[in-house]
C-alpha cells in the first residue's frame, strides 16, 4: 500500500512540474506571438494546442488516480471490517459448537439418541423437519446428524437448524479399494464405513445407551418416538430381541389392516429403515463390523443368533428417496406404496409384555395353526365364505415365492428368512382378512440355501 502511495505522489509532482515549466506565468500567448519570428508562429500555435490537449489528458489521469486511491482506501476499510467479522463469527461458531457438545454430553441416562445419516441430499431437511416437529422432548431425544461426502450445500442445510440438532461429519474421505468386480458398488463400502464411525461416536464418544437410526430420506409418523419409548423396555428385558424397527417390509396399503394402528409383531427378518439398538449390541457387532453390505451381513446367522426384532403392522417410516446408492431398487414396485401411520398410539401406556418370547410364541403359533387352510387362488378370488384368519401353507422355496408374487408380497430371502417372517410365518392382511403364509407345523428352522 505504501509503495502505491509513493508512486502516485511522484506522478503528481511530475504533473505539477510540467505545468510550471511549459505554461508561462506572466506573459499571455498573444504577447508571446508578437515577439516571435513569423515562421515560428504557426508551429508554436500548434504546439500550444497540443499542450492544452495533454493538459486535459493529464487532468483526467489525475482524476482517475484520485478516484482509484479513494476506492482502494474504501475497499481496504471494507476488507478490514469483513476480516474482523470473520474472526468474530469464527469465535462465535466455536463457542456454539462447544456449547452444543457440552449440552449433548450432559444428556440424561434415559435419553435415546436419534442418529440421522446424511450425505449429499439437501432434502434431509424434510426428514429433520418431521423429527423436530414430533419430538416430545429435545433432552430425551437429541438429534445427531452424521454427514458423509462433505457436500457443502447439504452441510449448510443441516447447520441451518442451529441448536436443534448436533452436526458431525465423517472425517475419512479417502478412497476405498474394492475388488474389481464390485467397483460399481463402492457406495455400499462407504456407507458401511460411515455407519461404523457414526455408531462408535454416538455410543463411545457421546455415551448414549440406546440409539435410533434414521436415514435422511425417511418420512416419520407422529408417534414414532412414542413407539420406540414403548418398546424399549422389551428390548432391554428380552435377550431374544436385538432391535426394534419402525418398518414393515410388506407394509403396502393393500397388505395391511389400516385400522390396526396398535398392532405390533416379532420378526426374524432384520427390517432396518428406522430402527433402535442398544450399546451392548453395538459392542458385540463393532468388533467385526463389515467393510460393505452391512444390512445383509447383520442378517446372517452368525450375527442374528436366533434373535428377533419388533416391527409394526403399519409402518412408522416411509422412504421418499427414489434415487440413492441402490438406484431406486424396489422403489417403484414396493417402497412408494408403503402406508405410513398417521394416528398417535400411546404405546408407553399399553401393556407390551405380550411381545416377550415366552408369551408371544405360544399365542402366535396357536393362532396360526388353528386357522383354516386355503389356497392363494381362493384368497385372490374372494371365494371364501367364512370369517376369521386363514392360512396358506408352503413347503418349498418355489411355493413360497409363487404365492408371494401372486399376492404382491416381497418374495426374496436373506439367509433363508423371508421378509417379515417369524418362525417362517409371514403375516399380512388381504381382502379384509388376516392371512398367514406359513410352513408346515413341523418346521425345523430356516434353510440357508433359500436365498
Amino acid at each position: 500500500m505504501r509503495r502505491k502511495n509513493l508512486t502516485l505522489t511522484l506522478i503528481l509532482i511530475f504533473t505539477c512540474a510540467t505545468f510550471y515549466f511549459w505554461i508561462p506565468g506572466e506573459q499571455s500567448p498573444h504577447s508571446m506571438r508578437r515577439i516571435l519570428m513569423p515562421e515560428t508562429d504557426d508551429t508554436l500555435v500548434k504546439l500550444e494546442g497540443e499542450i492544452q490537449v495533454e493538459r486535459k489528458a493529464t487532468q483526467k489521469l489525475v482524476h482517475k488516480l484520485e478516484t482509484l486511491i479513494q476506492k482502494n482506501w474504501e475497499q481496504q476499510k471494507l476488507n478490514d471490517k469483513q476480516h474482523q467479522a470473520l474472526v468474530v463469527n469464527s469465535k462465535e461458531a466455536d463457542e456454539l459448537k462447544k456449547r452444543k457438545l457440552e449440552q449433548l454430553l450432559s444428556h440424561p441416562s434415559s435419553a435415546i439418541a436419534v442418529l440421522v445419516f446424511a450425505c449429499n441430499r439437501v432434502t434431509v431437511t424434510r426428514c429433520l423437519d418431521q423429527l423436530i416437529k414430533y419430538r416430545p422432548d429435545p433432552a430425551l431425544f437429541p438429534i445427531i446428524v452424521s454427514q458423509d461426502c462433505q457436500h457443502e450445500p447439504t452441510a449448510r442445510a443441516i447447520q441451518g437448524y442451529g441448536d436443534q440438532i448436533y452436526h458431525v461429519q465423517q472425517p475419512d474421505q479417502s478412497d476405498i479399494q474394492v475388488p474389481p468386480k464390485e467397483k460399481k458398488f463402492k457406495g455400499y463400502f462407504k456407507i458401511a464405513r460411515h455407519y461404523g464411525w457414526a455408531l462408535n461416536q454416538t455410543f463411545n464418544m457421546f455415551h448414549f445407551n440406546n440409539v435410533v437410526i434414521i436415514e435422511d430420506d425417511l418420512d416419520v409418523s407422529p408417534d414414532i418416538f412414542e413407539y420406540f419409548l414403548g418398546t424399549l423396555p422389551l428390548l432391554q428385558a428380552d435377550p431374544t430381541l436385538w432391535c426394534v424397527s419402525a418398518w414393515n417390509d410388506n407394509g403396502k396399503i393393500s397388505l395391511v389392516d389400516k385400522t390396526a394402528h396398535e398392532t405390533v409383531y416379532r420378526t426374524d427378518f432384520f427390517p432396518g429403515l428406522g430402527w433402535m439398538l442398544t450399546k451392548s449390541l453395538w459392542a458385540e457387532l463393532s468388533v467385526k463390523w463389515p467393510a460393505s453390505y452391512w444390512d445383509d451381513w447383520i442378517r446372517q446367522p452368525q450375527q442374528r443368533k436366533n434373535r428377533s426384532c419388533i416391527r409394526p403392522e403399519i409402518s412408522r417410516t416411509r422412504t421418499f428417496g427414489k434415487i440413492g446408492v441402490s438406484n431406486g431398487l424396489f422403489y417403484e414396485k414396493y417402497l412408494k406404496f408403503i402406508h405410513l401411520n398417521d394416528q398417535f398410539v400411546p404405546f408407553t401406556k399399553k401393556n407390551m409384555t405380550f411381545l416377550l418370547k415366552d408369551n408371544y410364541d405360544v399365542q402366535f403359533v396357536r393362532s396360526v395353526y388353528n386357522s383354516r387352510v386355503i389356497s392363494y387362488q381362493e384368497l385372490k378370488s374372494g371365494s371364501i365364505f367364512f370369517d376369521g384368519p386363514v392360512r396358506i401353507p408352503y413347503h418349498t422355496k418355489d411355493e413360497y415365492r409363487r404365492t408371494a408374487k401372486a399376492l404382491g408380497l416381497m418374495d426374496d430371502f436373506r439367509s433363508g428368512v423371508p421378509r417379515t417372517g417369524y418362525r417362517g410365518i409371514v403375516t399380512f392382511f388381504y381382502n379384509k382378512r388376516r392371512v398367514y403364509l406359513a410352513p408346515y407345523a413341523n418346521w425345523k428352522g430356516y434353510d440357508l440355501t433359500w436365498s
